[in-house]
This record gives structure tokens, sequence and C-alpha cells, in this order.
């Protein structure tokens, strides 16, 4: 289990990616092709809804991350959201395993006010 989990923990680091789903005509209509939204063909005789051999792929659950390594950063640790200190102190033992991402709704005073807790606590902040 452990090799199974070192292997998609690679896996997610390199982030090797499936199949862009794209819209059915997207590359037909402008107005289409500018939006990246995925919509589900539903005309009674649309290729890609019967999945018939030259049509774009549709998004199927097999495409999906595996549930070991789903919310993983690449460096293979958990994320962990924090907008203030109690919620810093609760993550402070699992340093190793946790990577801290700040909240954006916190304004500067007091993202630097948990930057220094979490470098005293050493804990890996993204994005402060």
């Amino acid at each position: 289990m452990s090799e199974e989990i070192d292997y998609l923990r690679k896996l997610k680091a390199r982030r090797i990616k499936g199949p862009t789903f794209r819209r059915f005509d997207w590359d037909e209509y402008f107005r289409i092709g500018r939006r990246d939204t995925w919509r589900k063909p539903r005309g009674l005789d649309n290729g890609m809804r019967l999945r018939l051999k030259g049509y774009p792929p549709s998004p199927d659950p097999g495409y999906r991350t595996p549930v070991i390594i789903r919310d993983l950063h690449p460096t293979g640790l958990r994320i962990v959201k924090v907008s203030n200190e109690r919620e810093l102190e609760s993550i402070k033992d699992s340093s190793g395993k946790v990577i801290v991402v700040l909240a954006g709704s916190l304004g500067l005073r007091k993202r630097i006010v948990l930057l220094n807790k979490a470098k005293e606590y050493g804990l890996r902040v993204t994005n402060g």
C-alpha cells in the first residue's frame, strides 16, 4: 500500500494531464470556442453523446484523480487553509504532513502575524 501511495504521489507531482474536455462543435463556432466550459451534449443524434469513434472524449469517473492523492499539494503534503491563529495552533503538531495556505480574505497585518506564527511552529506556507 505504501509503495502505491508513493507512486501516486510521484504522479501527482508530475501532474499527468488527461484530455481537455471541450464542448461539442467548439471549433465550429467562435462563441463556443472561447468559453472553456463543459456542457453535456443532449442532441438525439449527437455523436459525442453516443460516444462514437472520431468524436472528442467526454468526462468520465475514470479520469478522476485517485482518492489517496486527490487534494494533495504537488509536494505530496495535505493542504490546510488557515484564516486565524486558532486554526494554525490546531495543526502545529503535524508540521511534516501539511502545507498551510493563508486565506485570501486576510489583510496584510493578520497575514504577517500568521506567517511569523507558522515559522515559529515550523510549518510551510505556500502563499506567504
